[in-house]
């Protein structure tokens, strides 16, 4: 999975508004750029960041560029597009790249599920011996030392998914919630306790009753940190649930 087409270098002047960043490029101008990330990007927004753009040809977006690419420290890159993730893992899935989702035929993206008026970001059907997998995919982008945190806010909506994930594997389903691991610099990832502590007691709940936990980290750098132009998921994370 490549970028659409060759990302532009700036520099991060500042975001604000949440989906607004300000960014200087090489010969000095100033744009605003789309920033399709509705976290906290804890750790993705360094002061005169080295940051990367895409561009769009179309007449009608009020924006043109989408900040798409961040280096959080020297020759580490992180993708901060959450509208990249579920893309990712499709590919992936589709292509035969994720071992533990291999086999099925059939994949539904946005299917409406739940008690609680859920849609899952992927559905896999079709599989010979395997019943139906519901994955629910998540973006991670928080670093510390090495190791990767998922959330980097408070999110009523990932704990919500949670127990929608649950009450599929009581049905009789498999229910898997899938780590996209957009950051170069992420050797593990784990459960961001320190700031989402329910999230953190859902998740090992969830892993109790049956729910699969998967992380696979993106090919987004070249050897001396460069962006890659690439975007696949290339390597299997561990996943740590120790407190």
């Amino acid at each position: 999975m490549k970028f659409p087409q060759p990302l532009i270098e700036g520099r991060l002047i500042r975001r604000y508004k949440r989906f607004l960043a300000d960014v200087r490029l090489p010969d000095g101008t100033e744009v605003t750029a789309h920033c399709p990330n509705t976290g906290s990007m804890l750790g993705c927004q360094p002061p005169d960041g080295r940051v990367w753009l895409s561009i769009s040809d179309n007449p009608a977006r009020k924006l043109p560029y989408t900040w798409e690419l961040v280096e959080t420290s020297p020759g580490i890159l992180a993708c901060i597009n959450t509208a990249r993730p579920n893309a990712q893992a499709r590919e992936a899935i589709e292509t035969g790249r994720i071992s533990e989702l291999t086999g099925y035929s059939h994949c539904r993206p946005e299917v409406k599920y739940g008690e609680e008026k859920s849609r899952i970001d992927l559905l896999l059907s079709g599989h010979e011996t395997e019943p139906d997998a519901w994955v629910e995919v998540k973006n991670v982008t928080l670093e510390e030392n090495g190791q990767g945190f998922f959330p980097d806010a408070v999110t009523t909506r990932g704990q919500k998914h949670l127990r929608e994930l649950m009450a599929q594997v009581a049905l009789g389903d498999r229910a898997v919630l899938f780590f996209v691991v957009n950051h170069t610099g992420i050797e593990t990832v784990r459960p961001a306790d320190h700031i989402d502590q329910q999230y953190g007691q859902l998740l090992r709940q969830a892993c109790d009753a049956g729910v699969e936990v998967i992380a696979y980290r993106a090919n987004l750098a070249n050897a001396d940190g460069s962006p890659s132009g690439e975007m696949g998921l290339v390597e299997a994370v561990p996943v740590i649930l120790e407190v």
